[in-house]
């Protein structure tokens, strides 16, 4: 990207922790959902969450991004206190379905403008501001829908229109919550190639996600967690342990969709 903050750059230093939790616990009633919970997260990394429905993945990364607060011990984002975190600009989210509204008739690109709007606030987009739209929509192979509402894409096209909307807003780290379930198999291949060159950029990827083939081809690091991390390593290693079968609680297998 063109144009940083210093803040921006100073959080692009390699090695430096993105999200850092320590000994965090946390419980939506009195029986925990995650427990013990020790997790560092460097600048550059591309890590996937995986575990079976209701291991916690989700409230994971709430607590990672501030959304939720540990009921003891620290979660950071960023090298602050995660719930205390306000740059949204440098976080980029994509969600399991990520759409817009049928009744809103917005188009591709004004959903990428988007990006941009905690860097202008109220006023108007620069040319500046438009050339990096513009890149972004060409960075995600999406320059030719850009007109195009996002009602009417296919569930990979309109992943990638989301992520270009990250990508506008300069984001450090991307978060994606299952961004492709619902999408076809030849767009999923496509979208794992993007998340892979966004990384070799230096973006730092966490990726919730059900698919383990998809996991265990992209990914260089898994966390397995159900309630606690079962694993957190290298992929290779992680394929070589038992840490899928102790927290699926089964002879789970690198299938893709296995849950």
């Amino acid at each position: 990207m063109s144009t940083t903050t210093p803040a921006t750059e100073d959080a692009t230093v390699a090695g430096e922790a993105v999200v850092d939790l320590s000994d965090v616990n946390f419980g939506y009633t009195a029986t925990p959902v995650v427990e013990d919970i020790s997790l560092r997260i460097d600048q550059g990394e591309y890590v996937a969450v995986v575990g079976p429905n209701g291991s916690g993945k989700s409230t994971l990364m709430k607590l990672m991004l501030g959304l939720l607060r540990p009921d003891t011990g620290e979660a950071r984002l960023f090298d602050e206190p995660s719930h205390e975190f306000d740059d949204g600009a440098r976080i980029g989210y994509v969600a399991q379905h990520a759409s817009a509204s049928k009744e809103m008739p917005i188009t591709v690109r004004e959903v990428v403008r988007m990006g941009r709007f905690p860097h202008v606030g109220f006023g108007r987009l620069s040319a500046e501001d438009e050339a990096i739209v513009d890149r972004a929509l060409e960075t995600v192979g999406m320059t030719g829908f850009k007109n195009r509402r996002v009602t009417k894409l296919s569930g990979g096209q309109r992943q990638r229109a989301f992520i270009a909307r990250a990508l506008a807003g300069e984001a450090d780290l991307l978060v994606l919550d299952e961004p492709t379930v619902g999408v076809d198999a030849e767009s999923v291949d496509a979208f794992y190639d993007l998340l892979e060159s966004l990384n070799q950029e230096g973006i730092t990827v966490l990726l919730i996600e059900h698919d383990l083939s998809a996991v265990t081809e992209h990914a260089e690091r898994v966390v397995c967690l159900n309630r606690e991390i079962y694993f957190d390593g290298p992929t290779e290693e992680f394929v070589q342990s038992d840490a899928l079968s102790r927290a699926f609680g089964t002879a789970a297998t690198f299938l893709g969709g296995s849950r």
